[in-house]
C-alpha cells in the first residue's frame, strides 16, 4: 500500500563521506536534462537549426534564473517575515523552500537575456521549453512526495498515505502526486501532443496553454493540500497562497494564446 512504501522512502538518495545527494536535487538535475532533450528532438521536427551549442546556453541560464527565482519568491511570498530576521538563511535552499512561480519567472528572465545575447528567438525558445518543463515538474513533485512535505487534507479514500511527523498519523491526499499527475503527466502529453501537428502551431502557443493548464491544475489541487502552516488561508480564508499566485498565470496563458493565435507568427530559430 501507499502508507507502507512512502514509510520505506528515504529523501537521501546516497550518501558517501560529507557528499550527500537528495532526490529533491536529482529532481531538478534530470528534469532539466530531460526538458532539454525533448527541446532539442523537438526543434528538430520542427526544422529549426539550433546548434546543442545554442540550447545548452539557454538551458544553463534558466536553470540559473529558474533556481534564483524560486528561492526569492519563497523568501519574499512564503517566508512570512522569517527571512528578514534570519537572512543568512536564504541561500540555506538544502532546508527547503522553493516557489514554482518564482522559478517560473526567474527562468523566463534568464531565458529571455540569453535568447537577446544569441539573437535567438525568445518565443520560440519558450514554446519549446515549456513541452519538456512538465516532466521536471513531475520529478519536483514527487521528490515531494518522497521528502513528506506538502501533503494534503485529511481523507477517508483508499489511497490515503500517512506521512507521519508534523502531518500527524491519518491518512491523508498525496497531494504531490495529483500535482505530479495533472502538471506533469497529463500536461506534458497535451503539449506534446500539440507539438507534432503540422504545420507547426504559431509562436506563444504553447507558452499559453502551459500556463493556463499548470494554473488550473495548481487551483484545483490546492482544495485538497494543506497551506504553509505559516500562511494558512488568505482574504477571509477562502484562498491559500498557491492559488493567489497562480489566478494571474492563468489570466496571462489566455492572453498570450489569444495574441499569439491572432498574429500567428511561425516558430523560427534565429532572430534579425
Amino acid at each position: 500500500m501507499l502508507n507502507d512504501l512512502y514509510q520505506m522512502l528515504d529523501p537521501v538518495a546516497f550518501s558517501a563521506g560529507p557528499i550527500t545527494i537528495y532526490w529533491y536535487g536529482l529532481a531538478y538535475v534530470v528534469g532539466t536534462a530531460l526538458t532539454a532533450l525533448v527541446m532539442w528532438r523537438t526543434q528538430r521536427r520542427w526544422g529549426l537549426s539550433l546548434t546543442g551549442d545554442d540550447l545548452s546556453m539557454v538551458v544553463f541560464a534558466v536553470f540559473f534564473g529558474l533556481v534564483v527565482g524560486a528561492r526569492l519568491f519563497y523568501v519574499v511570498f512564503y517566508g512570512d517575515g522569517y527571512y528578514w530576521t534570519h537572512p543568512w538563511e536564504i541561500l540555506m535552499t538544502n532546508h527547503g523552500g522553493m516557489s514554482f512561480h518564482g522559478g517560473l519567472v526567474g527562468g523566463i528572465v534568464g531565458g529571455f537575456i540569453a535568447c537577446r545575447v544569441m539573437r535567438i528567438s525568445p518565443w520560440t525558445i519558450a514554446d519549446l521549453a515549456v513541452i519538456g518543463a512538465p516532466i521536471a515538474l513531475a520529478l519536483g513533485r514527487c521528490a515531494n512526495f518522497v521528502n513528506g512535505e506538502l501533503w494534503g487534507k485529511p481523507t477517508d479514500l483508499p489511497w490515503g498515505v500517512v506521512f507521519g511527523g508534523a502531518a500527524g498519523e491519518v491518512p491523508r491526499h498525496p497531494s504531490q502526486l495529483y500535482e505530479a499527475l495533472l502538471e506533469g503527466v497529463v500536461l506534458f502529453l497535451v503539449l506534446y501532443l500539440l507539438s507534432r501537428k503540422k504545420p507547426t502551431l504559431p509562436q506563444g502557443t504553447f507558452l499559453g496553454i502551459f500556463l493556463i493548464g499548470y494554473g488550473v491544475a495548481r487551483i484545483l489541487v490546492e482544495f485538497v493540500r494543506v497551506p504553509d502552516a505559516q500562511l494558512g488561508y488568505l482574504l477571509g480564508g477562502v484562498i491559500t497562497m498557491g492559488q493567489l499566485l497562480s489566478l494571474p498565470l492563468v489570466v496571462a496563458g489566455v492572453a498570450v494564446l489569444i495574441v499569439a493565435l491572432r498574429l500567428k507568427r511561425p516558430q523560427r530559430d534565429y532572430v534579425g
